[in-house]
């Protein structure tokens, strides 16, 4: 009597947390490892992401795992519990009609075999925990906001101040006026109340080697015009956060996740469910400068919005994130790669010497110059004959080779189910 053949097992770990330790993802694997070998199957894949939602799909680890299930390298997927392949319910159902077609089954170490009834009550539960974890963090957040504490973040201007407590921790979300940064703040409200524009006022800051804020390693490193201006509506910029004169504004906005590209995107609150907490010890700026610079915005913005009205062919609301030319995003400069943009209605030039005066190229160039000079370097170099052809072989080879493959990794399968087959009969 033979045995039958091992089924290959792939293992998915998953935590969500920075603030999880990554031995969270050697135990899950551990676990998986003991439940394969109980049963029988071989772990020939291991799969894992660490410090990703499982509220979304696009990590790296599940994405590679259905790569590996569809070119039939695995014919078992482990996990410790279904909420590790996924939280949200729209994927997980998606994930297990893919896996029971390519013929791959679902198991855990908690549910056991999965069924369409654990996707259903799991999807559910999963969806639930989630909602529940939002209020009770956003609940905790507010509570936080109205002891007139840090809700997350630290503005400019600003910096922690953690004190001591009896029992060795120390307090969270207190702050403190960092006066160097403080008087940054006061120079932008300053010159801005004198006419500068936000554009002229953040030349004039990286001419001086003043550091920008902190932006957790992302961003230029160098002060823009968007940096102090932002936006009015949604409190951003230096010139619209209420904190430098004293005032806590929290609940402005909330965010919802694009179910296509999986990124947040932020819609406002109603101007009735914000929180607004006095807290006078971390003014910086005062009510006459605040209220004069407010009178200037908004005057600057009536005039754009006129402008707009007068003017026919001015891009709409609803268009503002949309490329409005042919090449919008995508020029860059060539002394330091930063986006040449639009910088009056017909000229092109670099936005970093434009709005940072960090770079010295000051060339510009007419947008119906450069727009037929890229299309007819297209048509005249990428469309060359020579080329085409050996794009048209490359692809023909790249499907000759991926339908080769998907029929050796089917006959595989194929012959592996036989020999199964003829064991059980033989047994």
């Amino acid at each position: 009597m033979r045995e039958k053949m091992a089924l290959r097992a792939a293992i998915y770990a998953r935590y969500s947390s920075d603030m999880q330790s990554a031995a969270s993802i050697t135990d899950q694997v551990r676990i998986c490892r003991r439940l394969a070998e109980e049963r029988g199957w071989q772990v020939v894949e291991v799969f894992a992401d660490e410090a990703i939602s499982g509220a979304t799909h696009l990590r790296p680890g599940f994405q590679a795992m259905q790569q590996a299930a569809m070119t039939g390298r695995f014919d078992v997927l482990v996990a410790e519990a279904l909420d590790r392949l996924s939280r949200d319910q729209e994927h997980i159902a998606g994930l297990h009609k893919r896996m029971r077609f390519l013929g791959v089954e679902i198991f855990t170490k908690a549910e056991g075999a999965i069924s369409e009834m654990h996707i259903g009550l799991g999807g559910t539960m999963s969806a639930l925990f989630l909602r529940n974890l939002a209020e009770k963090t956003h609940r905790g957040l507010e509570g936080r906001v109205k002891q007139g504490k840090s809700a997350g973040g630290i503005s400019y201007g600003y910096r922690l101040d953690r004190q001591p407590l009896p029992d060795g921790t120390h307090t969270t979300g207190d702050r403190v006026i960092d006066p160097v940064e403080a008087a940054v703040v006061r120079r932008i409200f300053t010159e801005y109340d004198r006419g500068l524009s936000a554009r002229s006022i953040a030349i004039g800051l990286n001419r001086d080697g003043i550091a920008p804020p902190r932006s957790g390693g992302k961003g230029s490193g160098t002060w823009s015009f968007s940096t102090i201006s932002g936006n009015w509506q949604r409190g951003t910029g230096i010139l619209n956060n209420d904190l430098y004169r004293g005032r806590l504004v929290w609940n402005r906005q909330h965010f919802v996740k694009d179910p296509d590209s999986g990124k947040r995107q932020a819609r406002m609150n109603p101007a009735s469910d914000w929180i607004t907490e006095e807290v006078p010890h971390l003014r910086i700026i005062d009510d006459a400068l605040w209220t004069r610079v407010k009178q200037r915005q908004g005057a600057i913005r009536e005039d754009i919005l006129t402008e707009r009205a007068e003017d026919p062919g001015a891009p709409k609301i609803e268009r503002g994130h949309r490329p409005r030319y042919l090449l919008s995003g995508l020029l860059t400069c060539g002394c330091c790669g930063a986006g040449y943009i639009m910088i009056s209605d017909t000229r092109y030039g670099c936005s970093a010497a434009r709005n940072r005066g960090t770079c010295a190229n000051r060339k510009t160039i007419a947008r119906e110059d450069v727009e037929p000079r890229v299309l007819n370097g297209l048509q005249s170099r990428l469309m060359h004959p020579e080329l085409i052809r050996e794009y048209t072989t490359t692809w023909q080879q790249e499907m000759q080779a991926e339908r080769r493959e998907t029929l050796a990794t089917r006959a595989s399968r194929n012959g592996a189910s036989r020999r199964c087959c003829a064991i059980s009969r033989t047994s």
